[in-house]
Parts: C-alpha cells; sequence; structure tokens
C-alpha cells in the first residue's frame, strides 16, 4: 500500500529562494469525488499518474489529514502531454518546485503561477506521523490540515479568488 505522510506549511520569508534551482511543474486532474483523484503530472522531463485519496481514514486508513493513500505510476511525457490537454477537467496546475535540504529532509517549495499566482508553500514528505521535523527559518504556519491548499482544490478554488 502507498502511503503519503506530509506536512504543509506557508513561508515568512524569502531566504529559500536560491538554494535550489527550480523544476518546473504542470498537472492536471482526470477525475475527481469526495475520497480520491487521479492527477497527472510533468515535472521537467519526467511524468506520473497519480492515484491519491483527498482524506486520512479512508478505506482502512486512520491518522491525520497529513496521511493519505497514495499510488504513483511513471508514464511518458508524451502520454501525460496527451492526457493533460486531451482528458483533464479544469485548469491545470502551474508551479516551480524548489527541492530543498534541511534538518535531515528534503523540503518542497512550490511557486505557483497563472490562477495561483502569488502562492508559494513548502511541504516535507515523512517516514511517520510521530517524526520529529526541525522547521527551517523561512518556514511559519503550519496549513496541513486547510484543503484550501491542496493542489486539487487550488484546480476548483485558484488561490487569486480567496
Amino acid at each position: 500500500m502507498g502511503i503519503e505522510i506530509e506536512r504543509k506549511f506557508l513561508l515568512v520569508s524569502d531566504e529559500w529562494k536560491g538554494l535550489a534551482p527550480p523544476v518546473s511543474y504542470r498537472q492536471g486532474y482526470l477525475c475527481r469525488d469526495d475520497e480520491s483523484c487521479v492527477r497527472v503530472r510533468i515535472a521537467g522531463d519526467k511524468a506520473w499518474l497519480t492515484v491519491k485519496a483527498l482524506k486520512s481514514g479512508v478505506k482502512a486508513l486512520k491518522g491525520s489529514l497529513g496521511v493519505r493513500l497514495e499510488y504513483d505510476y511513471e508514464i511518458s511525457v508524451e502520454d501525460a502531454v496527451d492526457m493533460l490537454y486531451k482528458l483533464c477537467k479544469g485548469p491545470q496546475i502551474l508551479k516551480d518546485r524548489y527541492t530543498i535540504p534541511f534538518g535531515g529532509h528534503t523540503w518542497e517549495v512550490d511557486l505557483f503561477h497563472g490562477d495561483n499566482g502569488g502562492l508559494i508553500v513548502a511541504e516535507v514528505e515523512l517516514e511517520s506521523e510521530e517524526e520529529e521535523v526541525i522547521l527551517p527559518p523561512w518556514v511559519g504556519e503550519e496549513v496541513t490540515h486547510d484543503h484550501r491548499y491542496l493542489n486539487v482544490n487550488l484546480v476548483e478554488h485558484p488561490y487569486k479568488e480567496w
């Protein structure tokens, strides 16, 4: 079973800039309901199809909102482009991702563009819910439990509308 355990935060400064090169991301959603979604993502020169639970506790998963079922499958970039432009519903998520090591973890800072321009979030994936995390000095308020910050929700309710 694929499980994702992550925590998501807003940023309080731009000290993260320059710590890593950006990778451009483009993603869309093939389908979504109240419990799960199917995402197509292109990151640089690679692509994935991902099936993801939208809530923890869904079908035998217990824990915090930061714990969800997730299954990733690498696909060709050509197939991903076809799916993004021919099958995905709603606007695409456009962002640059910066992968930054800090405190024994890998932090991913997402700088959004388009309808979500101005939004910048950092997330860290963990091995367990109890794992201790040292926060970088540029990380502020935790928004793990705020569903507005889920990429799948940013398609329907972009940051510019908040």
